[in-house]
């Protein structure tokens, strides 16, 4: 098998399985949704209970067989098996669904790099007749209706939904090479195994950091910054009564540490 250079490599690449998009897109989401900084407590609780323990395991599972996710159990308990091939299966899945939204991130990106960014008009051919600018102002209010008219740009252009599944439409050539380009980039990045893996988690694993660290500045610097800061340090700790509090921080927490079952096995062996 081959093995990392240098300790850096190794702890790069397991930085780089940390930050994901759950980090960096559903865990503020779900983080605003469920109370602020009271969401922080059960989320941390599960941390420290379940996720180091877990971390500590696989990597020490790996660096005692130096086997993959599958035939490392073969050593320990053979009865095993059957846990890598379910952690294959998942990793599969998980495979599928993320190189989607890296597919959706890369479409995204080329667009930027257009004179006029196609959602900051609607003179374009997949808007509506009901498309308008608002220039207006708007009045504060508790409640709000978003009608999916806002949502029309992303339905229309890049997912370009059907009315049904029995109406397939026209192939998104767009999309499609923007997914076949997030496959290439994949392959060439682990072709090689460690050798390859080794200098590109440099790049991947600095980058996500950077980008946060960006946002963070960006974010405290913005009008009504304090107020959001506020909503964290000072949390309505009634908020975890509710029931739904713990299972979405569980939901969270396994869904973050699920996409990563078996890679830090593999990255240790």
């Amino acid at each position: 098998r081959g093995h990392w250079n240098n300790k850096v490599e190794f702890v790069l690449s397991v930085a780089g399985e940390i930050i994901g998009l759950g980090n960096v897109w559903r865990f503020p989401y779900l983080c605003y949704k469920n109370g602020g900084g009271a969401f922080l407590i059960p989320y941390v609780v599960f941390f420290i209970c379940c996720g180091i323990p877990v971390f500590f395991l696989e990597t020490a599972l790996g660096q005692f067989t130096s086997e993959g996710g599958i035939t490392c159990w073969r050593k320990v308990c053979p009865l095993f098996e059957g846990i890598g091939y379910a952690t294959q299966v998942i990793e599969a899945h998980l495979n599928v669904y993320y190189i989607i939204i890296l597919a959706w991130a890369i479409f995204y990106l080329f667009n930027c790099f257009t004179t006029e960014l196609p959602w900051a008009s609607c003179g374009h051919e997949w808007n509506t007749v009901l498309s308008r600018y608002f220039t207006g102002s708007a009045v504060l209010a508790q409640y709000y209706h978003f009608s999916p008219l806002f949502f029309l740009p992303a339905r229309r252009r890049v997912l370009a939904i059907s009315d049904g599944i029995e109406h397939i439409g026209n192939l998104r050539w767009e999309l499609a090479l923007c997914l076949l380009a997030a496959w290439t980039i994949c392959y060439f990045c682990i072709w090689k195994g460690t050798k390859s893996t080794g200098k590109v988690v440099y790049v991947t694993a600095t980058f996500p950091y950077i980008m946060l660290m960006i946002l963070l500045i960006r974010g405290v610097t913005l009008p009504g910054a304090s107020e959001g800061i506020k909503f964290y340090l000072y949390p309505d700790i009634s908020r975890l009564s509710d029931p739904q509090v713990g299972p979405w921080a569980a939901y969270l927490f396994s869904f973050l540490t699920g996409k990563n079952c078996k890679s830090f096995l593999v990255l240790k062996s």
